[in-house]
């Protein structure tokens, strides 16, 4: 029988926000930059970090999954996000998460592992801009001065009392990535655009 459901385009949670975000950054003059990375694909990979599976795993993405915590190691466009000793979060362009998932049960062959695909779980904000850390810091207990959660660093913590992601990137002033489930995303949302008024 074929399937006769209707195939709706996929909706970011923050579809209806991106006026809103580039309107706060225009405004900011470039002291922040705000916007959705939205449907980035999100894979959970947990496998034991001394085994062979790890082993195998690194070289068929392409990068060695990071062992120091908080840690973030980037290679191409692919991103892996330490998230405890055992797993991972890969972070990649969007629609890549069955060909991600197929490259590391292949490569860990019959290695114990646990991919999971966890793309439509988040959306994605970026916030960039000489006043990033400022900005995130009003609701962030971290110490984000560059010495102590500079680029390359990632951290499972609260910004604005909603559990996030939070990733320090690694290229020349690319902000952070604040990866935020998507029933928080909009609270989140309304939070950072509340805070960034002091840049307005």
């Amino acid at each position: 029988m074929a399937d006769t459901a209707l195939a709706a385009p996929p909706r970011s949670p923050l579809t209806d926000a991106a006026g809103r975000l580039a309107a706060a950054t225009r405004s900011s003059g470039g002291a922040v930059r705000l916007a959705e990375l939205p449907f980035l694909t999100q894979v959970n990979v947990r496998l034991d970090a001394k085994g062979a599976a790890a082993d195998a795993v690194g070289p068929a993405l392409g990068l060695q999954l990071p062992l120091e915590p908080n840690t973030a190691v980037r290679a191409g466009e692919l991103t892996a996000l330490w998230l405890g000793p055992d797993e991972w979060l890969l972070v990649g362009p969007p629609g890549g998460e069955r060909e991600l998932e197929a490259r590391i049960r292949t490569a860990a062959g019959d290695e114990p592992v646990s991919v999971t695909d966890v793309s439509a779980q988040r959306t994605t904000l970026l916030v960039a801009g000489p006043r990033a850390r400022d900005l995130l810091a009003h609701g962030c207990a971290l110490d984000l001065h560059p010495r102590a959660f500079g680029p390359g660093r990632c951290a499972q913590t609260t910004l604005g009392r909603a559990q996030v992601v939070l990733v320090a990137r690694d290229e020349a002033r690319a902000g952070f990535w604040v990866l935020v489930r998507s029933s928080f995303a909009g609270y989140l949302t309304d939070w950072l655009l509340d805070a960034a008024t002091e840049y307005i």
